[in-house]
């Protein structure tokens, strides 16, 4: 743990600065949502002459693209009259045609090729599309279908412009009409990011540093991150930062789902389930109060089996801060548990060597 206190360890390790990242995370994500504050994008287009009636929104996009439109799902669920689903697939579903669904395109590339193949289907059935990018073959080819285009300059990682992937649809959200004006909230959740970061960052001790602290006890285990209702994505993100920060296997369950199977998973098999596993329950004021029992009381019958458990509590005083001081939160300590492990929280050479393979089957 010792290694956690040592900033030139830290810069070492690096690199590729995935901390500043972290870091300007709060800025990013005010920065996102004030991009269409003033923008003309949707009245530059044939495509969107005629007054929108939206009849459900697709989200099509993959990775740090996707955490975005997850997270965007969750926390209008109870506000948009219409419904939003994540598309992680080539093509699009059978009911994605004409001007009653809303396709948005999200890639931080504009090559993610599941991505540009679900424009052509959005495209081809007369689906509105809008498209969100830094650039790339999506952008070439919203330009040329003169289609709306949302552009924005980050040259990092995917999963670290994750303040842009979700404030850019929010803002979308309401430039269409499909939720009220989230200026106030947005305001709010980067104040309680602000606030939280300052027990957060890598000159604070581990004495006095939870995000450290939780990844030392993270080290050498399989890490379940549970969380119910808004909080569900936000433990997607959580697991996704761990295995691409961490280079470290975790998964993430919701509630209550988790309680009419997961629970019954904690007994087999003994000697791996009770030294080498962590569970970490997410909490907010703003949980469904029935949730709020079962992820009391889902705990406490892990704790009681035998594996590691502990409770991530939300800070601030709305439903989005909650959200996005635990998004934090879980990007720190990911990033703490890289440092422990020695590795570069940045490159994904796994992810690489994939691509690279994938593209040889062409």
């Amino acid at each position: 743990m010792l290694e956690l206190d040592n900033l030139e360890r830290i810069a070492q390790l690096d690199a590729q600065n995935m901390l500043a990242e972290i870091e300007g995370l709060p800025d990013q994500l005010a920065r996102a949502y004030a991009l269409l504050q003033n923008s003309e994008v949707f009245k530059t287009s044939e495509f969107w002459t005629s007054e929108v009636s939206v009849k459900h929104v697709i989200i099509a996009g993959l990775g740090g693209s996707a955490i975005g439109g997850d997270l965007l799902s969750a926390y209008v669920a109870d506000a948009c009259p219409v419904p939003v689903i994540v598309h992680r697939d080539y093509g699009l579903p059978a009911f994605a045609r004409g001007e009653g669904t809303l396709v948005i395109c999200s890639s931080h590339s504009g090559n993610t090729e599941e991505t540009l193949d679900s424009f052509e289907a959005a495209h081809k059935t007369g689906c509105r599309v809008i498209c969100v990018s830094t650039g790339g073959e999506l952008a070439d080819r919203a330009k040329k279908a003169n289609l709306p285009l949302v552009t924005f300059a980050h040259n990092g990682q995917p999963r670290a412009a994750v303040g842009f992937s979700f404030g850019i649809l929010l803002a979308i959200f309401v430039k269409l009409g499909l939720i009220p004006d989230q200026a106030d909230e947005v305001a709010s959740a980067v104040k309680a990011m602000k606030a939280s970061q300052a027990h957060l960052t890598p000159s604070m001790q581990t004495t006095q540093n939870p995000a450290k602290r939780y990844a030392g006890q993270l080290m050498g285990r399989w890490v379940t991150v549970f969380g119910a209702g808004r909080l569900t994505p936000v433990a997607r993100r959580f697991k996704g930062q761990i295995n691409e920060i961490a280079k470290a296997v975790a998964n993430f369950e919701f509630i209550p789902e988790a309680d009419h199977n997961a629970l019954a998973g904690t007994l087999n098999p003994q000697e791996v389930i009770q030294p080498h596993t962590m569970n970490l329950f997410l909490r907010s004021p703003s949980d469904h109060p029935r949730n709020r029992i079962r992820i009391d009381l889902t705990k406490q019958i892990y704790m009681l089996e035998g594996p590691n458990t502990d409770f991530l509590d939300a800070r601030g005083d709305t439903p989005l801060a909650h959200m996005w001081t635990l998004i934090l939160f879980g990007d720190y300590m990911a990033f703490y548990l890289a440092i422990c492990y020695g590795v570069d929280p940045t490159p994904v050479d796994a992810l690489v060597s994939f691509k690279n393979a994938l593209k040889e089957r062409n």
